[in-house]
Parts: structure tokens; C-alpha cells; sequence
């Protein structure tokens, strides 16, 4: 697998006009693969054009605050409640949902080297593994993180998530997510958000891909306030990509698998469920280009908080205390002056789950992969490695670029339990937590 990400320009508002994209985090968005197949002036028309099916799927409660309301009208060929066959229940033994007996809190830091590429084919379902969750899923907290390793495309099968929302984050390999509302192509450095309920398949163009899933049990993700920031930065909602309408008229055998409630079930279908001509809303797939992240820091001395990158948040019912954070450490300049740079020495409350999505992270350069992961559980220490911490001791306080890679975290208030999969496999870096052994005495007090 190619772990860099091909050449791509950083999205903008001239970047999705040219490749027929909508821009805009968040904003009701309107799209049709046909000419006049979205009515005009209602959502239900008595007789909608070219013989489709008007049909509403609501992403929060109807009577949600207007701001946080999330729903979209598809008009489609056929409604999703026709030509499901006989459900049966299907397993996929490593894709867990909290809560689960599974796994235990670990006692120390953790890390991870990517999933090994399956010698038999291997689809996106097929080939996901969960390491960490939190919280309670059927109480509408927490998240889970798997780790995906795909060679094979989801071929006349399609997925719908009933538990969660789902953000996608490949590592290695690009993807085409194909989805009701309609296509989007990611590479790494790309992550796509996809709604809870919406169908989806998976595609490989190039071959073999491994990445991430993040399944968030809680809020929907959104924009971080930006407080004193003001008006602009981090991550801008214009940079936030949604498809253009385009559907599959395809007649045939068709699987589709259903995550509800932690089990997974299965039905054969008659037609592709990628059926919708056009739709109006704001409950919708989206794609964001790390790369454009405005990245926040200071110019003077020390650095702020790692809170200062979030990309993305999923409040819970504490104020200022997430139920998950999606924070991206971007290219960015440091020229703070007499200042440690690297991340500091660190005990923290928060629980830290961290992937790597290309190159090298900078305070972890040796050991940490694209495609694999850490995790620094709440009130578990971690920092720099040894090697890290002395040259950064040491450096000449010249302005200093790092461009190394594009790292992410899932930060989240609740501790992470970690599976019987990861805590027990090949893939477990059993010596991560005597790395930190080689940083030497040094007072002089």
C-alpha cells in the first residue's frame, strides 16, 4: 500500500465549483441528477417528478432547536421501506459496539502498528477491527475507533449505520464512497463525515486501503465554537465538500447490511438503494481536506492547548467537556521563543486515541505508523520520546517548519476500553511504554 497521499490542490470554494461539489458545513443543500426532479416550493408533492418517491430521513428530533435540526428529503426511485427480503442476522466478530464485555481499561500507554493486508479478499465490512470505545451507544454516549484493511471493493453490497454517526479516514490507499446523496473520493489526508442512517458502499480505485472509523455514538459532530479566535479559522465550513445528486437505476441481487443496536443483520435487495435523483437538506455526507485546516498557535512564547487544532466536536452535556473531539495536527510553522516546542509532559483527564494518517508525527517519529495508534487513557502519562525531548531541549529557536505528516486524535471524555483484538494481537507495541526509560537525570539542584 501507498502510504503518502497523491498530489492534490488544498480544497476551496473554486475547487468544488470546478468538480460540481456544494460547499459549506452544515447548510442546507440542494441537488438534482435530473432536470426538474427536486419540487419546487414543497417537499411532498402529491405527484413527484418522473414517478419518484418523496421520503424524509430525520437525523435528530423533529422538534430539535432549528440551528442543531438535521433532515434531508431524497427523491428516489424506489422508498427504502419496499423490496427488503427476509433479514438475517450476520457477524463480523471484531466490529464491537459499546458497551461490550469485551476488553478491559488499560493501566498504561498503548500503541499499535497497522492491520497486516489480508491475503484473501477482503471489503470494507469485512475487514474492520475495533480497538477502543466508550460510553453506551444505547444511551446515546461515547464513540468506538476501529482500524479497517480492505482489498477488495464492497461489490453489490451496501452498509447502513443505525447506531452512529461515522467519520472515515483512510491511512493508506485511496476511496470512493459512494452514497445515497451521492459520490465522494478521498485520499489520505481526507476524512469524510457520514451521517447516522445514510447507505453507503465502499470502492477502492487504486487498490488495496487501510485507515480508520470512527462510530460517535453521541451528538453530531460540528463546528467548534471559536470564542476569542473570532470570526475565522480552523477549520473553514466553506472547505466542507458535499456530493452532487447521482444515482444507481440497477436491477438485480443486491446485500444490505444493517448496524442496529450492536448486531448486524442482512437482506438481498432487488435494485442498488443508491436510488435517489435528488435531494434538499442538511443531513448529508461531506468530505474535508486536512490540509486546509487553519492552524491556530502562538508568536510569542509557549503554546497553547492541544484544543486549539479541534476540526470537529460532539458535545455532551457538560459545557466545554466533549463527548469526542476530532483534532488534526496539520502542517504548521513553531517559532515560539524560549519554548519547549513539542508537546509537553502531559497527565491529562481526557482520553487520548491517536492515528497517523501519512508521514511522521512530530513527537513520535520512530515506531508510530500510518495506520496504526496510540492511546494515552485518562490520567495515564505520556510526551515526547526521549530523542524528541533532546534535540528540542537544544534547538536553535529558529523558526521551524513541520511538514512532515498529518496526525489526528479522538479526544474524548470518557476512558477508552480497549478490546481483546488489539490488546492481544500481533499488532500490539508491547515495549511502547519502556521507550520513555531513556530520559535521563538531569537536575542540578
Amino acid at each position: 500500500m501507498n502510504e503518502h497521499p497523491s498530489a492534490r490542490p488544498p480544497a476551496s470554494g473554486t475547487d468544488s465549483a470546478a468538480t460540481g461539489m456544494m460547499s459549506g458545513f452544515g447548510n442546507e443543500h440542494a441537488t438534482e441528477a435530473l432536470p426538474g426532479a427536486l419540487p419546487v416550493g414543497r417537499n411532498s408533492p402529491q405527484r413527484p417528478a418522473y414517478g419518484l418517491y418523496a421520503e424524509q430521513i430525520s437525523g435528530t428530533a423533529f422538534t430539535a432547536p432549528r440551528a442543531q435540526n438535521r433532515r434531508t428529503w431524497f427523491y428516489r426511485i424506489v422508498p427504502s421501506v419496499v423490496s427488503q427480503g427476509e433479514w438475517r442476522r450476520i457477524d463480523l466478530p471484531l466490529w464491537l459496539t459499546a458497551p461490550s464485555d469485551d476488553g478491559s481499561f488499560p493501566h498504561t500507554q498503548c500503541r499499535w502498528s497497522p492491520q497486516p493486508e489480508p491475503h484473501a479478499p477482503v471489503d470494507f465490512l469485512d475487514g474492520m477491527a475495533s480497538y477502543v470505545w466508550n460510553g453506551d451507544m444505547g444511551a446515546g454516549s461515547g464513540l468506538a475507533v476501529h482500524l479497517y484493511c480492505a482489498n477488495a471493493p464492497m461489490d453489490r453490497r451496501y452498509f447502513k449505520n443505525a447506531d452512529a454517526e461515522m467519520v472515515l479516514l483512510p491511512a493508506a490507499g485511496s476511496v470512493r464512497l459512494r452514497t445515497e446523496c451521492g459520490i465522494l473520493d478521498l485520499t489520505p489526508g481526507d476524512l469524510a463525515v457520514i451521517p447516522r442512517g445514510i447507505k453507503i458502499a465502499v470502492d477502492l480505485p487504486d487498490g488495496p486501503s487501510r485507515g480508520y472509523l470512527c462510530e460517535n455514538y453521541g451528538a453530531p459532530f460540528e463546528l467548534p465554537d471559536l470564542g476569542p479566535i473570532g470570526a475565522n479559522g480552523l477549520a473553514n465550513p466553506r472547505d466542507f465538500l458535499y456530493p452532487q445528486a447521482a444515482y444507481e437505476d440497477i436491477a438485480g441481487e443486491f446485500e444490505l447490511v444493517l448496524k442496529t443496536g450492536g448486531a448486524f443483520h442482512a437482506c438481498m435487495l432487488g435494485h442498488s438503494p443508491l436510488d435517489v435523483v435528488a435531494w434538499h437538506g442538511n443531513h448529508a455526507p461531506c468530505r474535508y481536506d486536512l490540509r486546509t485546516f487553519n492552524v491556530f498557535g502562538s508568536i510569542s512564547f509557549d503554546h497553547p492547548d492541544p484544543s486549539i487544532f479541534t476540526v470537529l466536536t460532539s458535545r455532551s452535556d457538560t459545557p466545554g467537556v466533549a463527548n469526542a473531539d476530532l483534532v488534526a495536527f496539520a502542517p504548521r510553522w513553531l517559532v515560539g521563543q524560549d519554548t519547549f516546542r513539542p508537546p509537553w509532559y502531559h497527565v491529562n483527564t481526557m482520553s487520548e486515541f491517536m492515528g497517523l494518517l501519512y508521514g511522521a508525527y512530530d513527537a513520535r517519529p520512530k515506531g508510530f505508523l500510518p495506520g496504526g495508534a496510540s492511546l494515552h487513557n485518562c490520567m495515564i502519562p505520556h510526551g515526547p520520546a526521549p530523542e524528541i525531548f533532546e534535540a528540542a531541549s537544544t534547538h536553535d529557536l529558529s523558526p521551524q517548519r513541520v511538514d512532515d505528516g498529518i496526525s489526528f486524535m479522538l479526544e474524548s471524555r470518557h476512558p477508552y476500553r480497549v478490546t481483546d483484538h488489539a490488546m492481544t494481537g500481533a499488532g500490539l507495541q508491547r515495549d511502547y511504554p519502556g521507550t520513555w526509560q531513556g530520559l535521563k537525570r538531569q537536575f542540578t539542584g
